[in-house]
């Protein structure tokens, strides 16, 4: 469990918390999601994550009448209705991963899918980038007082600045998550010094989303002292869906969770000291 702070970050004392995100990976089918749960459940991810839209809240009918040809029809949105879960996939996601023994949530895309997740007793909220502008959704997530994950792409310091005073205004805990919404992320991009930027700016924890399609920028994060690290994950990079080439495979969330254990606590907290490992080479090679 994280420890939380509204007023200055507190590291974890032992690894970040690694979010393994469904997102809409699962294309509508309720056993890819649990294969998904089942490989992060794997690889010792602390949580899997899963996205909750209401359609016709946030798409416009003249967008949702557009072509656009998928494997579940030629408009938007038959694409978009096949890839959202509704109240009986979700009570059993609920039950499934109650069962396998790993904590899940969502981001809310609208004010009612929002009270939709309130119906589940879940531990975290999240703010995704698209939504970090939509104070209303915000004041009800924050409402709330679940420790919050909030991603900052696509945003100015302003915006973000903006999105902390309200979280700070009602007593919400949270987590900012520094994130470029590109899919997938050039390298050139990542600009991984903006997670000390935000914790100077904010003085609170600061996580990382990557939508890299290797784990190398993602635990550059983890050694920049990333308090979050949350990925995408696949069953297969080539499968449907215009997030799975932003994704990692099962396999490499395992890799990329087991070096995150191995390199957070390595990194210490940057007071510099003779440890006690030290003393008896100071004393030979010294002669003290």
């Amino acid at each position: 469990m994280i420890l939380s702070s509204l007023n200055k970050k507190v590291y974890p004392s032992k690894r970040p918390f690694i979010i393994a995100e469904v997102g809409i990976n699962h294309n509508g089918d309720l056993e890819i999601a649990k294969d998904l749960i089942d490989g992060a459940v794997r690889a010792d991810a602390d949580a899997v994550k899963f996205q909750k839209r209401t359609i016709d809240e946030v798409y416009d009918e003249e967008y949702l009448k557009s072509h656009r040809d998928s494997p579940f029809g030629t408009t938007q949105r038959e694409q978009k209705e096949a890839l959202e879960f509704g109240l009986a996939e979700y009570n059993e996601i609920d039950e499934y991963c109650k069962e396998v023994g790993i904590e899940w949530f969502a981001s809310a895309w609208d004010l009612k899918s929002q009270l939709f997740l309130q119906q589940f007793d879940l531990n975290y909220n999240k703010i995704a980038s698209p939504m970090l502008t939509n104070e209303e959704l915000l004041e009800m997530v924050a409402k709330e007082g679940k420790y919050t994950f909030i991603s900052t792409g696509m945003s100015t310091m302003m915006e973000i600045s903006r999105a902390v005073d309200i979280f700070r205004y009602y007593g919400c805990p949270f987590e900012l998550m520094h994130c470029n919404s590109t899919y997938p992320l050039p390298k050139e991009d990542a600009n991984l010094r903006v997670i000390q930027t935000l914790e100077d700016a904010f003085h609170c924890n600061v996580g990382y989303s990557g939508h890299e399609q290797d784990f190398v920028i993602s635990l550059g994060a983890v050694a920049r002292g990333a308090t979050s690290l949350e990925r995408h994950i696949t069953l297969d990079r080539s499968m449907y869906g215009s997030d799975q080439s932003a994704s990692i495979v099962i396999d490499t969330l395992r890799d990329l969770v087991s070096y995150c254990r191995t390199l957070y606590p390595a990194l210490g907290d940057g007071i510099k000291r003779v440890t006690d490992s030290e003393m008896p080479i100071r004393e030979k090679l010294r002669g003290e």
